[in-house]
Parts: C-alpha cells; sequence; structure tokens
C-alpha cells in the first residue's frame, strides 16, 4: 500500500472533530484499509446518521449518503439492494445506532443485509454534549443523569449474536492496526458486519478515556473459535472484568438478496425504466 492510494480517499473538508478525539484514528484506519482492499471511492457508499461520528462520511472521498438521526441502516438497506457493485458502510455512533437506530440495527441484522457497520462507540452522546448514550454504564455521571444512570448499559454485541448476526465484532481506535485487520475482515464478509469500535470522547466522557480502555481491554486468543455462538455470547457478556478485542462471532448464511430468486443476476440500478412502465401499476386506481 502507497499513500497515494490512501490520498484517494482524502476530503478537503475541514473536520469539526475535538482534537484528541478517537474519530480521528478511526478515518485514518478506515481510509487505509479501504486502499488496501482495492475499493475504488466511487465503489465506496458511506452512510450515517446524526452525531460525531455520523460526521466521517463528509471526511473521506467516495459516494456519501447523510440521514435522519438512527436512521442510517434503511438508506443502506436500499442502496445495498439497489447496486450491487457499491461496498455499503455505515458509520455511526453509539446514541445514533443502538438509542434511536435500535429497532432499525435489529431488523438490517435479521435480513442479514450486505452491509458493513462501524459504531464509534465512545459510551456518551457526544454532539448533544454528554449525556448519556445506550451504553454510559449504570452509575456513571452525565450532564443530564447528574446522579448517574439509573439503567442498565445496553450489551450491543450480545444482542447482535442472540440475532444470529452473521458477522460480530469489537476493536478499539487506540490500536489501529488490530482495527484495520477487523475493519477488513467485516468489509470482506457477505452480510451483516456489525463492528463496535471502542473510542474515547476526551471532552465529555472523563471516565471511559483512552488509557481506561487500554487498562481493561484484552485480545481474544487464537485458539477461539468465533463460529460456537454460545462462547461468543458468554464472550459478548464481559466487561467489568475485561473487554474482548477481536470477531467474537462469525457465521455464513445467506443474505435478504440471496432469498430474492426475483432478483437473482440482477442488478436493480442498472434496469431501464420510463414514464410508461408506470402505467400498469396505475390502472388500479382508475
Amino acid at each position: 500500500m502507497t499513500d497515494e492510494n490512501v490520498s484517494r480517499f482524502a476530503s478537503d473538508d475541514e473536520i469539526a472533530w475535538c482534537p484528541g478525539c478517537g474519530n480521528f484514528k478511526i478515518l485514518s484506519t478506515l481510509k487505509e484499509a479501504m486502499a488496501e482492499l482495492g475499493i475504488e471511492p466511487h465503489n465506496l457508499m458511506m452512510v450515517s446518521g446524526i452525531g460525531q461520528a455520523a460526521k466521517l462520511p463528509h471526511y473521506i472521498r467516495a459516494n456519501v449518503f447523510n440521514g435522519l438521526h438512527g436512521r442510517a441502516v434503511p438508506p443502506a438497506t436500499g442502496l445495498a439492494m439497489a447496486n450491487r457493485n457499491l461496498k455499503v458502510v455505515i458509520a455511526s455512533g453509539d446514541g445514533d445506532t443502538y438509542g434511536e437506530g435500535g429497532n432499525h440495527l435489529i431488523h438490517g441484522i435479521r435480513r442479514n443485509i450486505d452491509v458493513t457497520h462501524f459504531v464509534h462507540d465512545n459510551q456518551i452522546y457526544g454532539l448533544t454534549k454528554g449525556q448519556g448514550s445506550p451504553t454510559t454504564s449504570e452509575g456513571q455521571k452525565a450532564s443530564i443523569q447528574v446522579d448517574g444512570v439509573m439503567v442498565e448499559m445496553l450489551r450491543p454485541l450480545a444482542l447482535a449474536i442472540s440475532l444470529d448476526c452473521s458477522f460480530v465484532a469489537r476493536s478499539f481506535s487506540g490500536d489501529p492496526d488490530h482495527l484495520k485487520a477487523v475493519m477488513k475482515e467485516a468489509v470482506s464478509h457477505r452480510g451483516y458486519a456489525l463492528v463496535d469500535i471502542l473510542q474515547p470522547c476526551v471532552s465529555f466522557n472523563k471516565v471511559n478515556t483512552n488509557k481506561w480502555y487500554k487498562d481493561h481491554v484484552y485480545y481474544l486468543e487464537e485458539e477461539y473459535d468465533p463460529t460456537d455462538r454460545m462462547a461468543a455470547f458468554a464472550k459478548s457478556l464481559e466487561w467489568e472484568e475485561g473487554i474482548p478485542l477481536g470477531v467474537l462471532y462469525r457465521r455464513d448464511k445467506p443474505t435478504y438478496m440471496d432469498k430474492r430468486e426475483d432478483l437473482e443476476g440482477v442488478n436493480l440500478v442498472e434496469r431501464q425504466w420510463t414514464p410508461q412502465d408506470a402505467s400498469r401499476f396505475l390502472d388500479d386506481f382508475r
């Protein structure tokens, strides 16, 4: 890989993240991963909702769809179905994905849409100034929860594995080599690939700092079997005593499009349509 290959994904837009934010390393690592996979910018479709993490598509040279808060999965689904030539990647935060977007996440996984979903998980709402997110630990104080969060922390990877998500992984922005390897494996997977990326929010989360993550994460052993669903579920529940990094669960299974015999061998975006083609649909309304 050369700097020239990575520079193909360079954007001239000014980056609005706080200095020291983990999003910077996620962005640079994603560019490297795409370059090493040989994906061209015009074949990369970046989709996001709203939030600090959801700004990432603006800072990479690719096709971009920036949607509503928590609504990244529906347009990503449509894009992946309409144009099989695109590599569809969602980049959104823990609030955007697991809070507002939780319902869409569940059904995107159930359908096994062929998309890659990178969740920038800083365990806080960064764009709206630091209130607790679904992954904020119970008891942790935040800008709105001044007496501490009073609900249990969501375990998103356990949720995904319970739904038989075909690829479930976790990495950390503080280890770009590990993150790049996981990103490349996720993007190469056919089906719904969910990657939870731990990252510090230097402005609003003073608990889950870069050091805190480094002190708590550990890497899955070489002999770990990601096809063992029950073992993967047990790993997904680990947190207090250590946070596992790596591919927790992987299963090859048909995607939603594989099940659509009517669309076999069809790339919808290449279909030729004229206004007259709609006439047969209008007959029922006459």
